[in-house]
């Protein structure tokens, strides 16, 4: 039998990686989380993970290294996923340590027990934010330079780099992947689709990040929670130790247009005004972008077109306002 070790499964990510195992294979699942503001117990709970006899889960901070008795009960895994890591840069900026902590001590340590236990493949997840902003028609390559523009990309840039050396030198299968911005269900209520979602549903003003004008919205290349896993478990397949592999939508989207298509699908008009983003949020950059030619050469393509995720996501979350608690308080 199969078995996917995957850190950060109680996360946004981490549980729809969850679900669609669950759904496309028959592998005995390990999660370990430390069920902080990012992991949540009850998306397992939702996807019918909670009391899956396929499913393990275990509670450990990785900023500890597994002692000797918690490695024998976490026990070797043919996959290990490294989801688990501190995402939200405005914390990063304020608190770097605790960024460092998480993202390069918990990497350093979860990369040593898979040293130790062996596995057939290891994927480091990681970010578009290494590479820093992109200019307007510029997409980076996996192997461009990294230009971290906060603390918290500096620190994933870091953990790629601890993964390639752990591939250099103990040869352990690493696989990295660069991913862009993810949007999906459950996602936390301060992200901006849930936000967005929340301010057009009670009537308040959105507000939208541009460019010192305050004429050009900022721009991502979102892509559906759904097809990063489906992408994921594509690169558990065909995927190469020691390459890297960027995870993008399939078209550009700014995100004043993301606000409107998201207003359409609640059904009521959105409200907005485009702010300096610089004034408003230092450390965040305007505009990423990655170019996705790699896993398209290889065959890969999102499954679900942007617009069609933006809906389901806009349905669900309104049939599932307790996911939008903290964003409704938020905004009245």
């Amino acid at each position: 039998m199969v078995k996917a070790l995957i850190t950060g499964g109680a996360g946004f990510i981490g549980h729809h990686l969850v679900k669609a195992l669950l759904e496309r294979t028959d592998w005995r699942i390990t999660i370990i989380d430390r069920l902080d503001c990012s992991g949540n117990l009850n998306r397992l709970a939702e996807i019918g993970a909670a009391k899956n006899p396929r499913v393990r889960f275990i509670y450990h901070d990785l900023r500890a290294a597994a002692n000797d008795q918690l490695a024998a009960q976490i026990g070797p895994h043919d996959y290990i996923l490294h989801l688990a890591a501190g995402t939200h840069v405005d914390r990063s900026i304020e608190c770097p340590m605790e960024f460092v902590q998480d993202n390069m001590v918990g990497t350093c340590n979860i990369l040593d027990f898979a040293r130790i236990t062996g596995c057939a493949k290891f994927l480091n997840f990681s970010t578009d934010e290494v590479f820093g902003p992109a200019p307007v028609g510029v997409a980076y390559a996996e192997d461009d330079r990294y230009n971290a523009g906060n603390p918290y990309a500096a620190t994933k840039a870091g953990a790629v780099q601890l993964g390639l050396s752990f591939h250099n030198t103990y040869k352990l299968p690493v696989i990295t992947t660069h991913t862009m911005n993810v949007i999906g269900t459950r996602q936390l209520p301060e992200k901006m689709v849930p936000m967005t979602i929340s301010k057009v549903a009670s009537g308040h003003e959105m507000t939208i990040h541009a460019d010192q004008t305050r004429t050009k919205p900022g721009s991502r290349f979102y892509i559906d929670a759904q097809n990063v896993a489906d992408a994921v478990l594509f690169l558990l397949d065909t995927g190469v130790p020691g390459e890297k592999y960027n995870i993008v939508g399939e078209r550009e989207m700014d995100n004043l247009e993301l606000a409107q298509r998201i207003a359409a699908a609640v059904g009521k008009p959105l409200k907005y005004k485009l702010v300096d983003f610089h004034s408003q949020r230092p450390g965040h950059d305007l505009r990423y972008a990655l170019d996705g030619y790699k896993l398209a050469q290889m065959g890969w393509k999102p499954p679900c077109a942007i617009e069609q995720s933006i809906e389901r996501i806009v349905s669900w979350t309104l049939a599932n306002p307790h996911w939008l608690v903290s964003a409704i308080k938020k905004v009245a």
